[in-house]
């Protein structure tokens, strides 16, 4: 978009679909846009038919229905921009990746197609639709530039994504990431640790360590401890509370990343270990190169490195092939591991993918009950480990738009150092701001949240708490970035897509 133009600047909003890593790419596109002149929408304040200048679908290949879904959502905008032809549509992501081909063909209207290889190409794309007048599409075949070293604009003051590597060398027969995303690309040790300081130095004070397999970061470079020296770099920079990390893979997660999980004070204990099933035998149909036995291994030294950490996991039920004493080991491993929670999902074919050729389709109704019945224990077994904490002191960072009653109850809400999300009551007369901390004394515990009824004591005002204060001062209008992902399982910050895993 030219920057000597007269006319107004022109709104954006996109709208993101799928796990983090889409999450952490909508903050990218985001950026880009604003540095190219473009003003978030503010939805809130618009009038109920209006839509931004400029609309981007962040697409998932992975989720159920995912294409219909992206239709539906396109056609919708059909008659809005034929009413308004100045209005452009872009569809990036995983899903533009791999039908690259049909998109501008089922929806003629969409004026940019963008693959998840070159997105730092999005202002251009707009502004050639625009002057040529016909539609734009670019897909490259493998990553050009590494997304972070592209502009962002963060969804959170004192949190953040930072991405370790992109890419999976991984070949799961139900994913399709691989195919999409290319294989796995590590950045150097050093610009990742420059980052991190950069977004402490902002007042971030939680990162996030991103990547399609965490623990497999320096296979390109050789270093197979290069994530577990990565961790114990990050406990040395000042100011930084709170490290976490999503995901790794059971197959080659090691003891020197328990070790620095446990040894480095700001890496907290929380552990997102994907098991997607029980059974040694769907695991090998799956191509998971990891059994049960080994599973539950890395979680007995891990409990035994960190008796407090909480561990979450993904699993898929029905995948082709899955006995009744199949999905019996499934259970058995969540009763054994005890999880915090578990991200649980029904396999569904996803073209393009082995599986979906496999033979022993499970019948739907079959997988549905097994999917009711993972979700009973799993919810079962959260809330036995949620009540051992009742009556336990926890230091909760306040977070944002996490409680969906909060306004009803005057509580606030928090993560804790496991990540567990907890409600709480703030002291009479004391400004606490997302980004602050708080001790807060457990009294309830439920499936999927804890609640602290007592006032919060030890509210610790923070750099990321002025942060926030200071966005909202420089920021009245409305995100640019809205989320379309389905709420599963326990809020989190994110939720979590298990065929990146």
């Amino acid at each position: 978009m030219s920057s000597t133009s007269s006319a107004p600047p022109r709104t954006y909003e996109v709208r993101t679909y799928g796990c983090q890593m889409n999450v952490h790419d909508s903050e990218r596109l985001t950026g880009l846009l604003e540095g190219a002149g473009y003003l978030p929408f503010d939805r809130k304040s618009a009038p109920a038919d209006e839509q931004a200048d400029v609309v981007v679908f962040n697409t998932c290949a992975v989720r159920e229905n995912a294409d219909n879904k992206l239709y539906g959502n396109l056609s919708h905008l059909a008659p809005v921009k034929a009413a308004n032809p100045g209005m452009q549509i872009a569809v990036g992501g995983c899903l533009a990746q791999k039908d690259r081909s049909t998109i501008t063909a089922k929806a003629p209207y969409v004026d940019v197609v963008f693959g998840t290889h070159n997105i730092g190409s999005l202002p251009a794309l707009l502004e050639r639709a625009r002057v040529m007048e016909e539609a734009q599409v670019e897909i490259l075949e493998s990553l050009e530039v590494f997304p972070s070293t592209l502009p962002t604009k963060r969804d959170s003051a004192y949190a953040a994504w930072v991405s370790v590597s992109v890419g999976c060398n991984n070949t799961c027969t139900f994913c399709i990431v691989p195919a999409l995303r290319g294989k796995e690309k590590d950045r150097r040790p050093g610009e990742i640790l420059a980052e991190v300081e950069a977004l402490v130095a902002e007042g971030v004070s939680e990162i996030t360590l991103l990547g399609q397999n965490v623990n497999a970061y320096g296979v390109e470079f050789g270093d197979r401890q290069a994530f577990s020296k990565l961790l114990r770099a990050c406990g040395d920079i000042e100011g930084l509370e709170r490290v976490r990390f999503t995901s790794p893979h059971p197959a080659e997660f090691t003891d020197d990343v328990i070790e620095a999980m446990a040894e480095t004070p700001n890496v907290m204990p929380q552990l997102h270990m994907p098991l997607q099933s029980g059974s040694d035998k769907v695991l090998k149909d799956m191509r998971r190169s990891y059994r049960q036995a080994k599973f539950l291994g890395i979680i007995e030294r891990v409990r035994a490195a960190m008796p407090d950490a909480a561990i979450t996991a993904d699993i898929i039920v029905g995948f082709p092939g899955e006995t009744e004493d199949d999905f019996q080991a499934t259970l058995d491993v969540v009763r054994e591991a005890r999880f915090a929670n578990a991200f649980t999902f029904q396999y569904s074919k996803r073209p393009g993918t082995p599986a979906a050729t496999l033979e022993g389709q499970i019948p739907p109704e079959v997988v549905k009950d097994r999917y009711e019945r993972l979700a009973a224990l799993v919810n079962e077994v959260a809330w036995e480990e949620n009540k051992r904490l009742v009556g336990r002191r926890v230091e909760l960072m306040v977070a944002e738009g996490e409680g969906r009653k909060d306004k009803e109850t005057l509580r606030l809400s928090g993560r804790g150092p496991d990540n567990r999300l907890v409600h709480f009551t703030p002291p009479e007369g004391v400004d606490v701001r997302p980004g602050d901390m708080v001790t807060v004394e457990i009294t309830y515990a439920a499936p999927h949240h804890l609640v602290a009824d007592g006032p919060a004591t030890d509210v610790r005002r923070t750099r990321s708490g002025d942060a926030w204060a200071l966005r909202q001062a420089q920021e009245p209008s409305g995100p640019g970035v809205s989320l379309g992902m389905p709420s599963i399982g326990v809020p989190a910050p994110l939720p979590d897509a298990p065929a990146c895993r």
